[in-house]
């Protein structure tokens, strides 16, 4: 037989190319997965393909090169371009192969058997260019050895470079999984060629003048090497450029997504969502500033407070949705009637107030006919509506000159106007007192309605997305009046905290709340919660926590099923104490909700420092979903934000299945809202939600 060597240095040349090789087609394999259009795609593929098959190729004829017999060597020109295809095509296969959206494991074992054949057939069709006589005597253990290591090489090398499609700008990755890569590959080689037997006297028939000597072999496969080696660093310098500009792409388009968000949130503090008329905080403003100019010029202003009449009876026949379509139909009109410098809010439920400027009083009283006419009858969602309005008008500084007086004698003035028929229009008198008589008579219903045990709970509820069942409910209190029916909280909690009554009303609902989940777990249902609302007013009081570890303890419940719900606004009006009371609170173990999250003007840097645990989006933010680009950019950063600081998200006022399902996909954890289940009392609620097929529709 006769014995070969071989050069050290090429050999470890040999790998090395491998590895460029692979690392070439592994870059490349990742651009095609990622590339948009079918032609893009094979561009890539047969790009990728053909540096892979190139690279291949070069590895074993520089391992060719690398070993030497004691006779001069050549190789068949076809044999030598045959094998180089094969190496090519085998390559182009496997780009095509990783670049599709799957890659089931008979697909990976079918398509490392084919690729493994091919880098086979090109090693064995290469040492077959020598055309030795005699032939070669192939050593069947090591030829089936260097057949297995194609195989697995392959089996890798797409696993490899599938997964390797979700790492893109990894390229310490891909150096890493190239050099195992040629390992394989040059494994599969040199274990080739160690089943390669040469019988003494043998001579190679690859010398004649067509054929390609070794010399010229070594010129080809350096300028392939090179070639390679160029590819490698260019894709490498490429996917970091690219890496990068994807990088700055995507935190231009966060930082733009935040920058909205926030300017949305803003807006959102100072507007109402629904009709987009100022709220509350942007009318204090405009009052003080109307003030200040007034006491500087000598200029009147007027206060108009309108309220809409027999809005209640749509919101009760037709449904909120129809109610909220009403209002916005009417803030429409409203805002048609005004001028450049006048202002127009919302309150809340079916409350506007209008700051106008005064040239003459006659001008104000045609101004309140102007938008009396422009209620009347309505066609909102096919539904005919009536709805008049009611104008209680002061005007500064007659009557007032400070923004609560004057809100107080608008506020006596409209309910004189309702006293007197309603659809009509009053200017505050002497005598009205600030809400007259109907303030005070409901505040002496008020108190007897404690007396008389009048206050009730109704109970909505709450319900987990995860497990797609009942969590647990929000205890909303009612008042039962005798001839008014049930009254809600908006009509009378304003009263109760005016008056001082609201600390009793707020330990009632605390304890009531309480005892009735005590007997929801005594009947089974240990893992709901129970949600209780909070005033400003009742969550500053002193004894709140006391409040809060005398009803748990007197019903004997954990701690943490009990979850306070404070309004964003409440918060943040004094942020100290509010830690601290939150952190009291806290350590009991009682969970802590912000509700109509989005609506106030919170601090980051304050709500961070906060132990709450749940975020509850107002239903402000989910009444446009999911047509809505803005609400869905807002609930996602709150969804983020949540997640970051570990807390829980809750969304109110879930009324179609379309928000539902856009809620879900959002990421929030508990939903609530009239789709799933509206407030009733403790009794309807067990027979509604008290068993397991109580659970999220569709």
């Amino acid at each position: 037989m006769l014995t070969g060597s071989y050069d050290g240095f090429l050999v470890a040349a040999s790998f090395l190319v491998a590895a460029l090789a692979s690392f070439t087609a592994l870059m490349m394999a990742a651009r095609a997965a990622r590339a948009v259009g079918n032609a893009a795609a094979w561009t890539w593929r047969i790009g990728g393909g053909a540096a892979m098959g190139l690279g291949i190729w070069s590895m074993h004829f520089i391992g060719m090169l690398a070993f030497s017999l004691p006779i001069p060597l050549g190789y068949e020109l076809l044999l030598t371009l045959a094998s180089l295809a094969v190496a090519v095509g085998s390559s182009v296969f496997a780009l095509w192969l990783v670049s599709l959206p799957t890659l089931p494991h008979a697909r990976l074992v079918g398509g490392a058997l084919l690729m493994g054949s091919g880098i086979a057939s090109m090693h064995y069709i290469g040492m077959a260019a020598l055309n030795m006589q005699p032939d070669i005597d192939w050593h069947h253990g090591w030829v089936t050895l260097s057949l297995l290591i194609a195989f697995a090489a392959c089996w890798c090398a797409l696993f490899v470079a599938f997964r390797l499609r979700s790492h893109s700008g990894r390229t310490a990755l891909g150096l890493g999984a190239a050099c195992l890569l040629g390992a394989g590959i040059g494994g599969v080689h040199y274990a080739g060629m160690a089943a390669a037997r040469f019988p003494a006297g043998s001579v190679c028939g690859a010398l004649g003048a067509d054929d390609l000597p070794a010399s010229a072999l070594a010129v080809l496969v350096g300028a392939v090497t090179v070639l390679i080696l160029g590819l490698a660093l260019g894709l490498a310098w490429m996917e970091q450029r690219l890496e990068t500009h994807r990088l700055r792409m995507r935190n231009d388009d966060l930082s733009n997504s935040l920058d909205d968000a926030q300017a949305e949130l803003t807006r959102a503090a100072l507007h109402d969502p629904l009709t987009h008329l100022p709220n509350r905080r942007l009318l204090q403003k405009r009052i003080e500033q109307e003030l200040l100019l007034a006491q500087q010029t000598a200029r009147r202003f007027a206060l108009m407070f309108v309220d809409l009449d027999g809005f209640k009876q749509v919101n009760d026949v037709y449904g909120h949705h129809t109610g909220d379509a009403l209002l916005v139909a009417v803030s429409e009109r409203f805002r048609a009637l005004l001028g450049p410098d006048d202002l127009l809010a919302r309150l809340g439920g079916d409350e506007f107030v209008l700051v106008v400027r005064v040239d003459d009083v006659a001008g104000i009283t045609a101004l309140a006919q102007r938008m009396q006419a422009a209620t009347g009858f309505i066609l909102v969602e096919g539904h005919p509506l009536d709805v008049t309005a009611s104008i209680g008008i002061a005007l500064c500084p007659d009557h007032a000159s400070s923004e609560r007086q004057l809100m107080a004698c608008a506020d006596a003035a409209m309910y004189q106007a309702k006293a007197a028929g309603r659809n009509r229009h009053v200017i505050y008198e002497e005598g009205m007192g600030g809400g007259g008589g109907h303030q005070l008579a409901l505040l002496a219903e008020l108190r007897e309605a404690i007396r008389l045990g009048q206050w009730v709970l109704h109970y909505q509820p709450k319900l987990d997305v995860a497990r797609q069942r009942i969590s647990g409910a929000e205890a909303l209190v009612r008042w039962n009046h005798p001839q008014r029916g049930l009254i809600p909280p908006d009509q009378f909690i304003p009263l109760a905290e005016r008056s001082g009554l609201i600390g009793e009303l707020g330990r009632w609902a605390l304890d009531e709340a309480c005892r009735q989940l005590r007997v929801w777990h005594r009947q089974g249902h240990t893992d709901w919660s129970m949600s209780v609302n909070l005033s400003a007013l009742q969550f500053n009081a002193p004894r709140l926590e006391q409040d809060v570890t005398h009803a748990l303890a007197r019903h004997g419940l954990p701690a943490h099923q009990l979850v306070l719900e404070i309004t964003e606004s409440a918060l943040m009006q004094d942020t100290a104490a509010t830690a601290a009371l939150l952190k009291a609170l806290s350590t009991l173990g009682v969970g802590i909700s912000i509700d109509d999250f989005g609506t106030g003007y919170s601090s980051l840097v304050y709500l961070k420092r906060l132990p709450a645990t749940e975020l509850k989006i107002d239903h402000a933010f989910i009444r446009d979903l999911p047509g809505s680009r803005n609400d869905r950019l807002i609930i996602a950063s709150i969804v983020a934000l949540g997640r970051a600081m570990g807390m829980h998200i809750v969304a109110e006022g879930v009324e179609t299945p379309a928000q539902r399902d856009c809620l879900r996909e959002l990421g929030v954890d508990y939903l609530q809202g009239y789709l799933l289940g509206r407030p009733v009392d403790a009794a309807r609620f067990e027979q509604l939600h008290a068993w397991p097929e109580a659970r999220i529709a569709g």
